[in-house]
């Protein structure tokens, strides 16, 4: 290498501290190489390009460092874009090095010297784009800002020549953002936003082959704490949202399914929201493609619904709007009734999110839980219930929630598990009537109502909840039984209900000793009675029973009584209601055998009030029949009798002296009926049952009666 090439001069002044000097140099330096190109001598062009880059960029005077970068960047305008080529590589690589001096300076001056090359050599610099790149992101973030300024007019001269450039590297780029998204440096997420931007211009690249490695990190960069950068991402986001409705067939919604998921559940409103947002978009570009990503996207969205603070309003709307789209995609189509074999949805990992988001103390998520599980018990049932299990005790248990709204819900799917064709259909007198489609895509608003197995279960566990919880049952039982008549056919309920109470009293005898069944079912059954006899939903029912011919309302009536049993007053409102008066009157006359406690004056006393209700109306206009009124009259003498001097004697005493004088009715025929509307009942039988069963509760009070003495004494 020929040391003096350059002349002594040009040397003295490339290493002077100031910069009009060192610009003069570079000057002459640009007329001697570009002269040596005029000839075609390149060995002392590239002599030139050395020494500067040895013996000045290298060097560890700053002075002299920056006249070899003044330097270089003359040789490179001399050579201009023709001559360039051969020698970039001996004119970046030092330029390049300068770029990380710690020196602000020299970075700067680094910067205009990568200018003026990339300048001229144009496209001939995309083989150093990466090294390029990676100066420039870290340039981006300098703490000099005449650095980042330089740095910018450099960023922009490289971006117009990849934009003018058809060949270049998409996929070699994309790995370079990737290693670089995920830093917290607000100017370079600005830089590497910005070049995905130029990108996505290009139309010539097809950005969504490569927006799978980018996403995840987009989300975190729309999390940044500089407004303009969520702006220009949200932006970008909105574009790629909007490529993908264009052309879904080209996007790997598979592999970025689970990346929308995870962004779903951040704590920032803004990545959350734009993640439901795709989330929703991408249920309905893709379709049924994404149902074995169910499980996770119905937890993205039950964890949103639970979010109570104001901000999160328009985000939950999204969220049921995509939950409602999801829902969408199940169909009948994907029930297996085979049960041998699983769904092809992810339906075990879905019942583990419905199990966890049931103890959420959000209402609006519960009530969605329960609204998915009602879906697929319409649309898979024979799929869902290979799950029932597990479903079955958690649904049960939000019939406790403290919200109207849940437990209507929960009945409403305990109906649907309840009248499944996918359980084991109840071998007994239920299923009589029709029943409610809670699904509205159905055709029609009813269909035959054919119970299973589960329905028993349910009102056992029905009772159980009301057995444990008395608040439960004071103030939900009116609810929920209402409900369930209105779900299930009231026949069906009420059935159920009797029967579950008389095999509480076959259970063994202990507990009618230790335990409390005798007082729950009384309680049971006064509660249940005063449903039957004053909702209004119950309308049909009371008529049935009131007027209802044959044995099918014979056996209604029968199975009803005997557990009725369990409270004296409520056995006197059946029979009366049914028109048995001659029942009646003997169950009343029976009553002096027994303990007339106050609560069953209270409850004789609320019987009398009932019978001024406008749901007694056709009893007390009995009064003046002849086929009834003697046993009915002698009833509610009889019942008057009980009564102590109160507002209720006088009411019934009242009512009873409003009856015309006996010569002014017709006479009562020798052949009058018994006095008991329903003729092929056996009456005798079922007043044995009524006497066994005071007789038990009557033990019941006295061994409690003993055990609190008992108690006392001890201590």
């Amino acid at each position: 290498m020929n040391p003096t090439i350059l002349s002594p001069a040009i040397i003295r002044m490339l290493h002077d501290k100031l910069y009009e000097r060192r610009k003069v140099a570079a000057l002459e330096i640009e007329k001697q190489v570009r002269s040596y190109a005029n000839e075609g001598s390149s060995i002392q062009i590239q002599e030139t390009v050395t020494l500067l880059a040895r013996d000045y960029t290298l060097s560890q005077n700053p002075n002299s460092r920056k006249g070899g970068l003044i330097g270089l960047a003359a040789c490179a305008i001399a050579l201009g874009s023709q001559n360039i080529q051969p020698y970039l590589e001996s004119l970046l690589k030092p330029v390049l090095i300068c770029s990380s001096d710690q020196d602000s300076r020299m970075r700067y001056f680094a910067c205009e010297s990568l200018y003026n090359i990339v300048k001229v050599s144009r496209s001939d610099t995309l083989p150093y784009f990466n090294e390029l790149f990676d100066v420039l992101s870290k340039l981006s973030s300098d703490p000099d800002t005449n650095v980042r300024n330089g740095s910018e007019l450099l960023d922009r001269l490289l971006k117009d020549i990849v934009t003018e450039t058809p060949a270049f590297d998409v996929a070699a780029f994309v790995l370079l953002l990737r290693e670089r998204f995920y830093t917290k440096k607000p100017h370079t997420r600005r830089f590497l936003v910005q070049w995905l931007i130029c990108i996505m211009s290009i139309p010539e690249i097809d950005t969504l082959a490569f927006l799978r490695e980018l996403l995840d990190a987009l989300f975190l960069i729309l999390g940044d704490s500089s407004k303009e950068i969520r702006n220009m991402c949200q932006n970008m986001l909105n574009e790629f949202l909007v490529k993908i409705g264009d052309t879904p067939q080209r996007v790997d919604f598979n592999g970025m399914i689970n990346i929308v998921v995870g962004h779903c559940q951040s704590p920032d409103t803004l990545i959350k929201g734009t993640a439901l947002e795709w989330l929703h978009k991408f249920i309905k570009y893709a379709g049924p493609q994404i149902l074995p990503f169910a499980s996770g996207i119905v937890g993205a969205i039950l964890s949103t619904l639970a979010c109570e603070e104001p901000e999160h309003k328009n985000v939950k709307e999204t969220a049921k709007m995509a939950n409602q789209s999801l829902m969408k995609l199940i169909g009948s189509n994907y029930d297996q009734k085979d049960q041998e074999h699983e769904s092809s949805l992810p339906l075990k990992e879905m019942v583990s999110v419905f199990k966890q988001y049931l103890y959420s103390k959000s209402t609006v998520t519960k009530c969605a839980v329960i609204r998915w599980i009602s879906h697929l018990l319409v649309q898979i049932p024979y799929s869902i219930f290979n799950h029932i299990e597990q479903l079955f005790p958690e649904v049960m248990r939000m019939l406790t929630d403290h919200a109207d709204e849940v437990v209507l819900k929960t009945l409403e799917c305990l109906a649907e598990i309840a009248s499944s064709p996918a359980g084991k259909p109840i071998d007994s007198k239920l299923s009589v009537g029709t029943r409610q489609n809670l699904n509205a895509s159905t055709q029609s608003l009813t269909s035959p109502l054919v119970l299973n197995v589960y329905f028993t279960k349910f009102i056992h566990h029905l009772l159980e909840l009301f057995k444990t919880d008395n608040n439960l049952l004071e103030v939900r039982s009116t609810f929920i039984i209402r409900q369930l008549c209105a779900l299930l056919n009231a026949e069906n309920v009420f059935r159920a209900i009797a029967e579950a109470l008389c095999a509480e009293e076959k259970k063994e005898d202990e507990l009618f000793v230790d335990g409390e069944n005798p007082k729950f079912c009384a309680h049971a059954v006064k509660k249940i009675n005063s449903i039957l006899m004053t909702s209004s939903e119950l309308q049909e029912l009371r008529d049935k029973l009131k007027n209802g011919e044959g044995s099918e309302t014979s056996d209604f009536f029968c199975c009803l009584y005997k557990s009725w049993c369990h409270n004296a007053v409520a056995t006197i409102t059946l029979c009366l209601l049914t028109q048995n008066y001659q029942q009646c009157c003997q169950l009343l006359n029976k009553f002096s055998d027994f303990e007339l406690t106050v609560e069953f004056l209270l409850e004789l006393d609320k019987l009398v009030q009932l019978l001024e209700s406008p749901i007694f109306a056709f009893l007390r206009l009995q009064l003046l029949e002849s086929p009834c009124r003697r046993y009915l009259t002698k009833s509610l003498y009889s019942l008057l009798m009980l009564l102590p001097q109160s507002r209720s004697f006088d009411t019934l005493c009242h009512r009873l002296n409003c009856v015309p004088n006996p010569h002014l009715l017709p006479e009562l025929s020798e052949h009058s009926n018994s006095g008991n509307r329903l003729d092929d009942v056996d009456f005798d039988e079922l007043f044995q049952h009524f006497v066994t069963v005071q007789r038990q509760h009557a033990a019941f009070r006295k061994h409690k009666r003993l055990q609190a003495s008992a108690a006392i004494h001890a201590t």
